[in-house]
């Protein structure tokens, strides 16, 4: 099941590769103004798909990063935060990145819009809130398609929402 799952996403998030959640976890999509400064909490990042996930972060995104190997898609980069600011002396709670993506798709997309260099390639970040809950996070596609004035793919956009959403919910699923 969780191959058929991959595979089905793997054609929505290869074609355009614009950086979750769903499911039965508890998801907020954040709208808020770009310019606005953010605090750290969830309830408050501009442009970001927030959920909860019932493991640690380690564990979701060890669970993310196989999903995605297992479709094809490429992991550029884990960034374990948490262990960077221990190295510099300061403490953290976890926080983790992974990105991932297509240079192929991604090359179009920054054809398209060049800005969108910034944002790609995709990035999830799953971190522990104080209270030991952890969240799992990726920016809203029609958010970044705003952001980077990329109209007219109202489709391409929802398709990809869903998709990054059921990554998501593969990773935090029970």
């Amino acid at each position: 099941m969780l191959h058929h799952l991959v595979s089905s996403l793997k054609v929505v998030v290869l074609c355009f590769l614009v950086a979750g959640a769903g499911g039965a976890m508890a998801t907020a999509r954040l709208q808020t103004d770009a310019a606005t400064p953010v605090a750290a909490g969830p309830s408050e990042a501009a442009g970001l798909v927030v959920t909860e996930s019932p493991r640690s972060v380690a564990e979701t995104l060890d669970r993310l990063e196989a999903i995605l190997e297992d479709g094809g898609l490429k992991v550029v980069a884990r960034v374990d935060h948490a262990a960077n600011a221990e190295a510099a002396g300061k403490e953290l709670r976890p926080t983790q990145l992974l990105i991932f993506g297509n240079p192929m798709l991604g090359t179009e997309l920054m054809q398209a819009a060049p800005t969108a260099g910034i944002d790609l390639p995709q990035k999830f970040l799953a971190w522990e809130a104080e209270d030991g809950t952890v969240f799992l996070a990726y920016n809203d596609p029609a958010y970044l398609a705003e952001r980077h004035g990329i109209a007219g793919q109202d489709d391409v956009l929802q398709q990809v929402s869903d998709a990054l959403a059921k990554l998501a919910q593969g990773a935090t699923a029970p």
